[in-house]
Protein backbone atom coordinates (compact mmCIF):
# COMPACT_ATOMS: atom_id res chain seq x y z
CA UNK A 1 0.00 0.00 0.00
CA UNK A 2 1.37 3.37 -0.94
CA UNK A 3 1.94 5.93 1.73
CA UNK A 4 1.89 9.67 1.08
CA UNK A 5 4.94 10.44 3.23
CA UNK A 6 7.02 7.46 2.09
CA UNK A 7 6.34 8.11 -1.60
CA UNK A 8 7.71 11.64 -1.55
CA UNK A 9 10.72 11.86 -3.81
CA UNK A 10 13.82 12.57 -1.76
CA UNK A 11 15.78 15.69 -2.54
CA UNK A 12 19.39 14.93 -3.39
CA UNK A 13 22.31 17.25 -3.82
CA UNK A 14 24.06 17.26 -7.22
CA UNK A 15 27.34 15.38 -7.18
CA UNK A 16 30.67 17.17 -7.39
CA UNK A 17 31.32 15.74 -10.84
CA UNK A 18 27.91 16.96 -12.04
CA UNK A 19 28.55 20.49 -10.75
CA UNK A 20 32.00 20.59 -12.32
CA UNK A 21 30.72 19.32 -15.68
CA UNK A 22 27.94 21.92 -15.73
CA UNK A 23 30.49 24.61 -14.80
CA UNK A 24 32.78 23.59 -17.67
CA UNK A 25 29.88 23.58 -20.11
CA UNK A 26 28.81 27.05 -18.95
CA UNK A 27 32.35 28.40 -19.34
CA UNK A 28 32.63 26.99 -22.87
CA UNK A 29 29.20 28.31 -23.84
CA UNK A 30 29.91 31.83 -22.53
CA UNK A 31 33.33 31.90 -24.17
CA UNK A 32 31.75 31.04 -27.51
CA UNK A 33 29.40 33.99 -27.02
CA UNK A 34 32.35 36.27 -26.31
CA UNK A 35 31.26 36.97 -22.73
CA UNK A 36 33.81 37.50 -19.96
CA UNK A 37 33.62 35.22 -16.92
CA UNK A 38 35.45 35.63 -13.61
CA UNK A 39 35.18 32.26 -11.85
CA UNK A 40 36.36 31.59 -8.32
CA UNK A 41 39.12 28.98 -8.18
CA UNK A 42 40.01 27.43 -4.82
CA UNK A 43 43.42 25.81 -4.50
CA UNK A 44 43.63 23.12 -1.83
CA UNK A 45 41.22 22.55 1.03
CA UNK A 46 41.37 26.05 2.47
CA UNK A 47 38.99 28.50 0.89
CA UNK A 48 41.01 31.52 2.01
CA UNK A 49 44.62 32.04 3.08
CA UNK A 50 45.26 35.73 3.72
CA UNK A 51 44.18 37.75 6.76
CA UNK A 52 41.65 39.65 4.63
CA UNK A 53 39.92 36.55 3.29
CA UNK A 54 39.95 34.74 6.63
CA UNK A 55 38.62 37.75 8.53
CA UNK A 56 35.76 38.12 6.03
CA UNK A 57 34.77 34.46 6.42
CA UNK A 58 35.15 34.56 10.22
CA UNK A 59 32.89 37.60 10.29
CA UNK A 60 30.19 35.68 8.37
CA UNK A 61 30.44 32.58 10.53
CA UNK A 62 30.05 34.39 13.84
CA UNK A 63 26.53 35.49 12.91
CA UNK A 64 23.82 32.98 13.81
CA UNK A 65 21.69 34.36 10.95
CA UNK A 66 24.01 32.68 8.44
CA UNK A 67 25.01 29.59 10.38
CA UNK A 68 22.64 26.94 8.98
CA UNK A 69 23.48 27.27 5.26
CA UNK A 70 27.15 28.14 5.15
CA UNK A 71 28.47 24.56 5.05
CA UNK A 72 26.71 23.81 1.77
CA UNK A 73 28.13 27.01 0.38
CA UNK A 74 31.65 25.83 1.21
CA UNK A 75 31.14 22.69 -0.85
CA UNK A 76 29.86 24.65 -3.84
CA UNK A 77 32.69 27.18 -3.88
CA UNK A 78 35.31 24.42 -3.48
CA UNK A 79 33.95 22.49 -6.47
CA UNK A 80 34.20 25.54 -8.73
CA UNK A 81 30.45 26.12 -8.90
CA UNK A 82 30.90 29.90 -8.61
CA UNK A 83 31.46 30.42 -12.33
CA UNK A 84 31.36 34.21 -12.23
CA UNK A 85 31.84 36.77 -9.44
CA UNK A 86 32.31 40.51 -9.89
CA UNK A 87 32.72 42.96 -7.03
CA UNK A 88 31.47 46.49 -7.59
CA UNK A 89 30.77 49.45 -5.35
CA UNK A 90 28.30 48.25 -2.76
CA UNK A 91 27.35 45.03 -4.52
CA UNK A 92 28.48 41.67 -5.88
CA UNK A 93 27.05 40.12 -9.04
CA UNK A 94 27.63 36.39 -9.40
CA UNK A 95 26.46 33.21 -11.08
CA UNK A 96 26.58 29.83 -9.40
CA UNK A 97 26.23 26.47 -11.11
CA UNK A 98 23.60 24.06 -9.82
CA UNK A 99 21.96 20.87 -11.04
CA UNK A 100 20.54 22.56 -14.13
CA UNK A 101 22.64 23.70 -17.10
CA UNK A 102 21.96 27.41 -16.65
CA UNK A 103 23.69 28.86 -13.57
CA UNK A 104 21.67 30.75 -10.98
CA UNK A 105 22.03 34.52 -10.74
CA UNK A 106 22.94 35.98 -7.36
CA UNK A 107 23.16 39.58 -6.22
CA UNK A 108 24.63 40.56 -2.85
CA UNK A 109 24.25 44.15 -1.69
CA UNK A 110 26.23 45.78 1.11
CA UNK A 111 24.87 48.91 2.77
CA UNK A 112 27.12 51.95 2.28
CA UNK A 113 29.43 52.82 5.14
CA UNK A 114 28.24 55.76 7.22
CA UNK A 115 30.27 58.97 7.15
CA UNK A 116 30.85 58.66 10.90
CA UNK A 117 32.34 55.16 10.66
CA UNK A 118 34.44 56.11 7.66
CA UNK A 119 35.84 59.16 9.45
CA UNK A 120 36.63 57.02 12.49
CA UNK A 121 38.59 54.65 10.27
CA UNK A 122 40.52 57.55 8.78
CA UNK A 123 41.43 58.91 12.20
CA UNK A 124 42.73 55.49 13.24
CA UNK A 125 44.82 55.10 10.10
CA UNK A 126 46.32 58.59 10.17
CA UNK A 127 48.05 57.96 13.49
CA UNK A 128 50.77 56.08 11.69
CA UNK A 129 51.82 56.82 8.13
CA UNK A 130 53.14 53.24 7.87
CA UNK A 131 49.55 51.96 8.17
CA UNK A 132 48.55 53.92 5.09
CA UNK A 133 51.54 52.60 3.16
CA UNK A 134 50.60 49.02 4.05
CA UNK A 135 47.01 49.57 2.95
CA UNK A 136 48.22 50.95 -0.38
CA UNK A 137 50.27 47.77 -0.84
CA UNK A 138 47.18 45.67 -0.18
CA UNK A 139 48.56 44.46 3.14
CA UNK A 140 47.01 44.70 6.57
CA UNK A 141 48.48 46.50 9.59
CA UNK A 142 48.16 44.20 12.58
CA UNK A 143 47.19 47.01 14.95
CA UNK A 144 44.11 47.82 12.86
CA UNK A 145 42.42 44.44 13.29
CA UNK A 146 39.87 45.75 15.76
CA UNK A 147 39.00 48.58 13.40
CA UNK A 148 37.78 46.05 10.85
CA UNK A 149 36.48 43.16 12.96
CA UNK A 150 35.42 44.82 16.21
CA UNK A 151 31.98 46.11 17.11
CA UNK A 152 30.92 48.77 14.63
CA UNK A 153 33.93 47.79 12.53
CA UNK A 154 34.24 48.03 8.77
CA UNK A 155 33.14 44.45 8.10
CA UNK A 156 29.36 44.39 7.50
CA UNK A 157 26.84 42.96 9.93
CA UNK A 158 23.90 40.79 8.73
CA UNK A 159 21.59 43.80 8.75
CA UNK A 160 23.94 45.49 6.29
CA UNK A 161 23.91 42.53 3.87
CA UNK A 162 21.01 41.73 1.56
CA UNK A 163 20.90 39.17 -1.22
CA UNK A 164 18.72 37.33 -3.67
CA UNK A 165 19.10 34.25 -5.85
CA UNK A 166 17.15 33.03 -8.87
CA UNK A 167 17.00 29.46 -7.51
CA UNK A 168 13.69 27.99 -6.21
CA UNK A 169 15.04 27.46 -2.67
CA UNK A 170 12.64 29.09 -0.21
CA UNK A 171 15.42 29.83 2.29
CA UNK A 172 16.59 33.43 2.49
CA UNK A 173 20.23 32.33 2.52
CA UNK A 174 20.48 29.46 0.04
CA UNK A 175 23.64 27.47 -0.66
CA UNK A 176 24.29 29.46 -3.83
CA UNK A 177 24.36 32.75 -1.92
CA UNK A 178 26.54 31.11 0.76
CA UNK A 179 28.98 30.01 -1.95
CA UNK A 180 29.16 33.59 -3.23
CA UNK A 181 29.81 34.95 0.27
CA UNK A 182 32.80 32.60 0.60
CA UNK A 183 33.82 33.48 -2.94
CA UNK A 184 34.06 37.12 -1.87
CA UNK A 185 36.58 36.09 0.78
CA UNK A 186 38.59 34.28 -1.88
CA UNK A 187 38.60 37.45 -4.00
CA UNK A 188 40.01 39.41 -1.06
CA UNK A 189 42.88 36.90 -1.01
CA UNK A 190 43.71 37.97 -4.55
CA UNK A 191 43.14 41.70 -4.11
CA UNK A 192 42.46 43.07 -0.59
CA UNK A 193 41.65 46.53 -1.94
CA UNK A 194 38.43 45.07 -3.35
CA UNK A 195 37.13 45.22 0.23
CA UNK A 196 37.19 49.02 0.07
CA UNK A 197 35.46 48.92 -3.31
CA UNK A 198 32.70 46.74 -1.87
CA UNK A 199 32.23 49.05 1.12
CA UNK A 200 31.99 52.06 -1.17
CA UNK A 201 35.27 53.58 -0.01
CA UNK A 202 37.43 55.39 -2.56
CA UNK A 203 40.88 54.22 -1.44
CA UNK A 204 42.73 57.15 -3.03
CA UNK A 205 40.40 59.65 -1.37
CA UNK A 206 40.64 57.74 1.92
CA UNK A 207 44.44 57.95 1.86
CA UNK A 208 44.48 61.62 0.79
CA UNK A 209 42.16 62.70 3.62
CA UNK A 210 44.12 60.71 6.19
CA UNK A 211 47.40 62.29 5.06
CA UNK A 212 45.91 65.78 5.01
CA UNK A 213 44.60 65.34 8.55
CA UNK A 214 47.96 64.01 9.69
CA UNK A 215 49.86 66.96 8.23
CA UNK A 216 47.35 69.42 9.71
CA UNK A 217 47.76 67.83 13.13
CA UNK A 218 51.55 68.02 12.88
CA UNK A 219 51.45 71.71 11.88
CA UNK A 220 49.27 72.57 14.86
CA UNK A 221 51.99 71.26 17.18
CA UNK A 222 54.92 72.78 15.30
CA UNK A 223 55.25 75.86 17.58
CA UNK A 224 54.85 73.99 20.81
CA UNK A 225 57.98 73.44 22.87
CA UNK A 226 58.53 69.80 23.52
CA UNK A 227 59.65 68.56 26.94
CA UNK A 228 61.92 66.13 25.11
CA UNK A 229 64.24 68.92 23.90
CA UNK A 230 67.20 69.40 26.28
CA UNK A 231 68.59 72.94 26.56
CA UNK A 232 72.24 73.35 25.55
CA UNK A 233 73.38 74.25 29.09
CA UNK A 234 71.83 71.03 30.39
CA UNK A 235 73.58 69.07 27.65
CA UNK A 236 76.92 70.42 28.81
CA UNK A 237 76.26 69.40 32.38
CA UNK A 238 74.98 66.01 31.30
CA UNK A 239 77.99 65.12 29.15
CA UNK A 240 80.65 67.16 30.95
CA UNK A 241 81.40 69.46 28.04
CA UNK A 242 81.28 73.19 27.60
CA UNK A 243 79.87 75.04 24.64
CA UNK A 244 81.95 78.08 23.57
CA UNK A 245 80.21 81.39 23.40
CA UNK A 246 79.78 82.47 19.83
CA UNK A 247 80.79 86.14 19.44
CA UNK A 248 79.62 88.16 16.54
CA UNK A 249 82.48 88.95 14.18
CA UNK A 250 82.96 92.69 13.51
CA UNK A 251 82.42 93.68 9.95
CA UNK A 252 85.62 94.72 8.20
CA UNK A 253 85.78 98.18 6.83
CA UNK A 254 85.32 98.33 3.17
CA UNK A 255 88.49 99.09 1.24
CA UNK A 256 88.73 102.38 -0.45
CA UNK A 257 89.06 102.12 -4.12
Amino acid sequence: MSNYWNDMSSYSQPTTSKLQKNARDTAAREKARGKSMEPVHIQGRKIVNSWWGQAWCDNLERYADFESRLDRGKRYVRTGAVVDLKIEKGKVLARVQGRRKTPYKIEVRISPLSEERCQHAISRCERKIENLELLLQGKFPEELKELFTGKEGLFPSPKEISFNCSCPDWALLCKHVAAVLYGIGARFDENPLLFFELRGIDVDRFIDVALENRVESMLKNADRTSERIIPSEDLGELFGISFPTVLSRPRSASRES
